[in-house]
Order: structure tokens, then sequence, then C-alpha cells
């Protein structure tokens, strides 16, 4: 993997080639990283491995018509070739007439603010393995637990460098470790599984091992002996291991492309109030030791911690500089890409604040309700909002859980669940996307 400045010298050099040899603009983008991982299963080693890649990915312009290619050779003669593949690409690709680079004034400036991201501890093999180990052997000491389907532990480190014909240029380093474990209890027909895991920037902010095999432990534990719940219309919770898909249905249908396209159904809701009143759903990619942080976005944008929703209010799409401009828009800084295609527009850290009741209060808001925690396929409508999918959970009833339930079915539209929605006070930063508690006081269930 190369130096931040060693990739950004390549990725400049790449767009300079391109406009001298007949692009009227150009954007590349470097992506290299490392991993390390260990696997193991009833105390044993399963498996030990180890990569390392590095790509780049250049997108060039003439006039409207465009193209975008990739290598993972980074010897100038392959260089050269990428050049020239991509300029007679370019010149046999269709007009587009919203194709072309941000806006000049729009491009972030540096020095960029140090969103500790990176952490420079490398753990050895040994070290992946003990931690590994340590998840199982506290989630198989949970009384219950009959099984493993085993642990695991990974660090990683990656560098990111993007330039423009447009004068910009940056990049960035950020680290990775991560470990979990999954659990089997009970026994023949009755038994059951679960898992937990944890990813963190920073190894120290890492869940200890044993903590998270126990959740993983008392989580499969907790399954058994799953009772029967009558078909309905009833009050639902998303268990936070849940409640955050939410927030995927919401960012999917404010992206720009599909408000472009006409396919959401939040098409005509920007500036109409969508959540309940003191709802916040809010965007920061500068949030220091984010999983999704970045000092700017996949075409060199600035970035900024945005409010989404606001007191219920849609404030704003998320786009891209060609959705953007196919919507008489500003870019919002939310492109996104890889090495081998065009940005699309993508939040970072995306979570919906925390609201005014506890999670014990939500659970005892209603004499009886269901407490979903897992999610089971994706029977959700995009443009009409409707939403149908596979669960999992505990019945609630007088505020305590109960017996768990299985193969059931919850239902409701979008617009519905999204204008009714409670978030618990509960929030807490675990993922890229991230949400409290959060109750829908009605959604129909059907049982199996």
């Amino acid at each position: 993997m190369l130096s931040v400045s060693d990739a950004q010298a390549l990725v400049q050099r790449l767009v300079e080639h391109s406009t001298a040899s007949g692009a009227d603009a150009a954007d590349a983008i470097y992506a290299g990283g490392t991993s390390s991982s260990v696997e193991v299963r009833l105390r044993e080693l399963e498996g030990v491995s180890r990569s390392e890649d590095q790509e780049v990915g250049l997108r060039v312009f003439i006039g409207q018509k465009s193209a975008t290619v990739s290598s993972s050779e980074l010897s100038r003669e392959s260089l050269d070739e990428l050049v020239r593949r991509a300029l007679a690409m370019a010149a046999e690709a269709p007009e587009d007439p919203f194709a072309g680079l941000a806006l000049e004034a729009l491009l972030a400036r540096g020095p960029f603010a140090d969103l500790e991201a990176f952490d420079a501890v490398e753990p050895e093999p040994s070290d992946l393995r003990a931690r590994a180990l340590a998840a199982e052997e506290a989630a198989l000491g949970v009384a219950g637990v009959t099984n493993s389907t085993g642990a695991s532990a990974s660090a990683s480190s990656s560098g990111i460098a993007l330039a423009t014909s447009g004068g910009f240029v940056g990049g960035y380093r950020t680290s990775g470790f991560s470990c979990s474990a999954g659990v089997v209890a009970g026994e023949g027909g009755g038994m059951q599984r679960d898992s937990a895991w944890h990813s963190a920037r920073h190894l120290d902010d890492l869940e200890a091992p044993d903590d998270l095999g126990r959740k993983a432990g008392e989580r499969a534990v907790a399954r058994l002996n799953p009772g029967r719940i009558e078909s309905g219309p009833m009050p639902v919770l998303f268990d936070p291991r849940v409640a955050s898909s939410l927030l995927g249905h919401l960012a999917g249908a404010i992206n720009g492309a599909s408000i472009a396209r006409k396919s959401s159904f939040l098409q005509d809701k920007l500036g109409s109030l969508v959540f309940a009143p003191g709802v916040s759903i809010v965007d920061d990619p500068l949030r220091r030791r984010g999983l999704r942080s970045r000092p700017f976005d996949g075409e060199g944008v600035g970035v900024a911690r945005q409010e989404i929703i606001a007191d219920g209010v849609l404030q704003t799409w998320l786009a891209d500089s060609a959705a953007a401009r196919q919507l008489g828009i500003a870019p919002t800084g939310h492109a996104a890409r890889g090495v081998g295609g065009s940005p699309s527009a993508s939040p970072s850290n995306f979570y919906m604040a925390a609201g005014k009741r506890s999670r014990e209060q939500l659970l005892a808001a209603f004499p009886h309700a269901l407490l979903v925690t897992e999610l089971i396929g994706m029977g959700v409508n995009g443009v009409t909002g409707d939403y149908s999918r596979g669960a999992a959970g505990f019945i609630v009833s007088g505020g305590e859980i109960g017996p768990a339930v299985q193969e059931i079915t919850i239902a409701a539209n979008l617009i519905e669940m999204f204008a009714t929605l409670e978030p618990g006070s509960d929030l807490e930063f675990r993922r890229g996307v991230d949400a409290p508690t959060v109750l829908v006081p009605q959604m129909m269930v059907a049982a199996a």
C-alpha cells in the first residue's frame, strides 16, 4: 500500500496525463489496504488470512462523454495504457448532459481536520487469536449454550487518495478492528443461534471480547422455547440492532438519483414534515473515530455535519454532482465511489438522535407489544413505501420482555411508520448507521 503522499502524487500524475492526452476533464482515485484475520471454533484455530491490495480508478470526460476504467497494475506502462483505454472508451460513449466534475468552488480545501480515523497499532496474529478465543470462551460459558459457530478477530488499514483536474488533491488513511462470536443454544429441534460483533477505528475502542462473547451467548439462550403471538395490529419496537435499517430505507428514498427518476415514496416531501416533531436525523462525516468519517466526499467536495431531518422536517436530498444537476441543486457532499465506477450518493455517519423516553419507558408504553431483534428478507417497495419483512424477537407484556417469537411478518407503510415512530434515549455509536430503540405505535403482525 502506498503512503498517502505517494498515492496523492500518483493520482495527480494520472489526471495530468489524461488532460495532456486529450481529456477535457478527469479525476482519479487510489484505494489500497491490508487486512489480517483469525478464525477459531470450539477453541481450535480454523483459519488465518492476510491480504494486501491496491487499485486505481480513472474517469475521463470528452465533452459530455465519459468513461471509467480501473487497474491493479500501477507501473508507468500500465497507467499509460489505462489513460489510452479510458480516452478510447470515452470517445465512443453516449453523451450525458449531466456528466462532469464538481464545481471548483465546492471543492474541499486543506489542511483537513484530524478525524482520528487511523490507529497505527497492528496486532500480531497471536493477539487476534487470543481475542477471538476469549470471545468464544465467554460465549460458551453462558449456561444453555451448547455449540459454537465460530469467533473471529481482524485488523485492517486502508489509504484513499483523490485528484481532479479541477485542482483538488487529497488523501487520508483509516484503520479498522473487529471481533465477532456466534453460538448455538439448546438441543435437537429446539436449537437457536445468535451472535454479537463490534467494529471500531481504534483498537482501544473495541468492545472487550469477553463482554461481546457473553452477549452472543445470552442472545442465543434468550431465543430458546419460543412462544406464539396473535396476529393483528400491535405496537412494534425495533431493537438498535435492527432500528438502523429504517435509516437505510430513508437514505434510499432521499437519494438524488431516485428523486430524479421519480421513483421514491418521499418524492415531493422536501421541506415537509416526514417524521414526528422533535425527531432529528443527522449525517456527520466529521465525527472523530467514526466508522464512515471522511474529510471530503468521493468527488472532492467539502463535507460538513448536516441535519437531514430537523424537528421532523426533511431538509435536503443526498446528491452527487450528476444527480444535483438533474435536480437543479448544488451537490450535498455525499458522493461515494469505488475505483471502478462513477460516484453515487451515500450518507456517512448517519444516525437518528436520541429521544426523551428511555428504552424501558418505551417497552412499557403499551400493555402488549413486539420487540424485534432480527429482520429477514427485503420486502420493501422504494416507490410506494410498502414495508413487509420477516422478523424474530420477543413478546413484551407490561413492560417486561417475555418469550421469544420467530417466523413472523411485520408490515406497514414507511410513510406512516416515519410519521409516528418515537426514538428512545439509548443511542450508541457502534456502526456507520446508528439508531436507538425505536417504537412504531402500530404495525400489522402476522404469525406463521
